[in-house]
């Protein structure tokens, strides 16, 4: 267990010796005041690569000389943009490559995800999610669910923290599952919540889920680019996430999409088609009957956003060179860091709603200030650090290893020290 001290030195150290540290150059930082802010915000949009606009201008320079035949030409070819994401995005997902591709926007994916996977009889048609999930995943179960003549109000299953708490543990989303494991279609889960920062346990709820004779499936926003997961030895049979929070794809960026091999291999699982799922060797052939590639690309519809995906695949580039483990060894500590420097601070009223063990979190620390939460957050922005406040009174604090230091985490600390 690492040993910390709450002097300014502890952390100059500790930053001389974080083999990441060479990361932060890579990265374009907003000015406050006309000073390169402190960005604790990956958490709802990552930082922009430096490489990105390199990235994009690559692309333009195609579209402006071949037009086009940039779908066939240049250093990669647009006709095939999507795949060059996926060697990395398998190793950050923990699956393999035909496993995974990436295409539209997240809830757009989920939506398509669950018209393929959500097969509800009159027996077994319920979803199994989390309260308080994300919007987005609220009204996508809600708008589904109706869409087959359904009643959220009796398809639809919250599970909830028990009273006075508000971290889900295991075992109570296991016991609901099995609970209603004789009317259960399908188990949907944030891998990590958004508001508490707490990181759910995939496998167990994926083993649970299975033995229900339910799909597994997860809203991965949160966990990708930020913890590593194995999806494919987990057996979870489908995952969606967005790539502008820790993978840094910008604003909007292209979602991505894990489909299991037993699935994404067999053409005819069903699914909604586009020309862009058809085999490219017979896509120009413009013929009648769709016949999708037997990977995970074989749910694309549309021609591949390719200016989206360059932003996304600068940021990739960043994380090949970084690894997954060696991001999730300086999370763990830049969080414990973090945690022990506001232990130094009795005096306030906060309570750090996110679970302590690690394992149990990725790179977020949720704070609940029962008094003037608003105040610190607009304090921090006054000196320079960007975190995000979502009502009531959270501040949610996100040192992503790529981007953030030990320093940026002390300075976070004394802000609150000396000003409150």
């Amino acid at each position: 267990m690492q040993q910390f001290n709450s002097t300014p030195s502890f952390a100059q150290i500790s930053d001389e010796k974080d083999v990441l540290k060479k990361f932060k150059n890579a990265f374009n930082f907003p000015s406050i005041q006309h000073q390169p802010a402190i960005y604790f915000c990956g958490n709802s949009l990552g930082l922009q690569p430096k490489k990105a606009r390199e990235k994009i201008e690559q692309e333009l320079d195609v579209w402006q000389n071949e037009g086009i035949e940039g779908f066939f030409k240049g250093e990669k070819p647009w006709l095939y943009y999507q795949e060059y994401a996926k060697p990395v995005l398998a190793k950050i997902m923990g699956c393999l490559p035909h496993e995974v591709t990436v295409m539209n926007t997240l809830t757009v994916n989920l939506h398509l995800l669950l018209m393929s996977f959500y097969k509800p009889t009159s027996k077994k048609f319920k979803i199994l999610m989390e309260a308080g999930a994300f919007p987005s995943d609220q009204y996508a179960v809600e708008t589904v669910v109706k869409h087959f003549g359904l009643s959220p109000e009796t398809a639809i299953i919250e599970v909830t923290p028990q009273k006075g708490e508000k971290i889900l543990h295991k075992h109570a989303i296991v016991e609901s599952i099995e609970k209603n494991a004789d009317q259960l279609a399908l188990v949907l889960i944030g891998g990590l919540q958004y508001y508490t920062g707490q990181l759910f346990d995939i496998p167990s709820i994926t083993k649970a889920a299975h033995k229900a004779g339910a799909v597994a499936a997860f809203d991965l926003a949160h966990v990708a680019g930020n913890v590593p997961v194995e999806l494919h030895n987990w057996q979870v049979d489908f995952a969606v996430w967005c790539s502008y929070k820790y993978l840094n794809g910008g604003p909007g960026a292209v979602g991505g999409v894990y489909i299991h091999e037993k699935y994404a291999t067999d053409i005819h699982f069903p699914r909604l088609g586009g020309w862009w799922g058809n085999n490219e060797t017979e896509r120009f052939k413009m013929e009648k009957g769709f016949k999708p590639k037997a990977n995970a690309s074989g749910w694309n519809i549309s021609t591949t956003q390719v200016m989206n995906t360059a932003a996304l695949l600068a940021s990739l580039e960043i994380f090949e060179a970084a690894g997954m483990q060696e991001i999730r060894n300086k999370s763990i500590a830049l969080t414990n860091y973090l945690t022990f420097l506001l232990q130094q601070l009795p005096h306030l009223p906060f309570e750090i709603i996110t679970p302590a063990a690690p394992e149990e979190r990725g790179a977020q620390l949720s704070l609940f200030f029962k008094k003037n939460g608003k105040a610190i957050y607009n304090k921090m922005l006054e000196k320079g650090i960007i975190v995000d406040y979502r009502e009531p009174g959270v501040i949610r604090v996100a040192p992503a290893p790529l981007y953030c230091s030990y320093n940026d985490v002390y300075k976070f600390y004394e802000i609150l020290k000396n000003n409150f």
